[in-house]
């Protein structure tokens, strides 16, 4: 990240009066004893805010168990080649120090943005995006501080899971059909219910996540999608490259 927000910095100039602030700032002192990462990459922010329906597209969500020790960087890279808009660094095992760290390698190799999975400590250290679920932190909280034109996904699988106003840059609505990649998952969600949940997002864009194939993109798109997550439809792939092309091909076509 270049020269701008420095984010402990900025969270010292923040109302000491504020009970959550100082809880977070304590969160990121913590963090932030990871090694230095490199600053080097996108202008996150900025990028994220300006070109979000473009970044939202083909997200690849990162999963420990399909990784199978593989090169987390190189698959991304790959996948990024076949045209994923979009990653997601979603590692249950993996502590802030090791997500720091990792972030710091996506975001020197990548040219897409990077968000963090329900880390939201990560996330104001590094200056990437973070994507909430229904048991982190609250939306609202986290907008209140991060900077502002901070990507912040919501996962929303049902109308009782929908943040209140329009504090979510995006929602992950899902699953759309059952899948073993989120054991927490709710029921599939199908057409109807994709319909039925986005309706509740007063005009935030809708990314639909859960066993999506390549021939389903076309409904989804037709559902008013504005994107696809997907976790084993490229981890799970021989070629993760050609696996994400088909993808974009068939978002292109739809």
């Amino acid at each position: 990240m270049s020269s701008g927000w420095r984010p402990l910095a900025s969270m010292r100039r923040r109302s000491s009066s504020s009970v959550a602030s100082r809880i977070w700032f304590a969160s990121l002192a913590s963090t932030a004893v990871a090694p230095r990462m490199p600053r080097t990459s996108l202008g996150c922010w900025s990028l994220m805010s300006d070109n979000l329906s473009r970044s939202l597209r083909l997200m690849l969500v990162t999963d420990d168990r399909l990784l199978r020790g593989r090169d987390l960087v190189g698959l991304a890279e790959a996948a990024v080649r076949g045209g994923v808009t979009s990653v997601q660094l979603r590692l249950k095992q993996a502590g802030p120090r090791e997500l720091l760290h990792l972030a710091g390698r996506l975001l020197d190799r990548l040219s897409v943005p990077v968000i963090v999975n329900d880390r939201s400590d990560v996330a104001a250290v590094a200056g990437i995006g973070v994507h909430l679920g229904p048991d982190d932190l609250p939306v609202a909280l986290v907008r209140s501080i991060l900077p502002a034109g901070a990507l912040i996904g919501a996962s929303v699988g049902t109308a009782a899971e929908a943040p209140n106003g329009a504090v979510a840059s995006y929602w992950g609505v899902g699953p759309w059909r059952q899948t073993g990649t989120k054991s927490d998952a709710g029921p599939p969600l199908g057409i109807d219910g994709f319909r039925r949940i986005s309706a509740l997002a007063g005009g935030i864009p809708c990314v639909a996540i859960g066993g999506i194939r390549p021939e389903d993109v076309a409904a989804v798109r037709a559902a008013g999608a504005a994107g696809v997550a997907l976790s084993s439809g490229l981890l799970a792939a021989e070629r993760i490259e050609e696996a994400a092309g088909r993808y974009a091909e068939a978002w292109g076509a739809g």
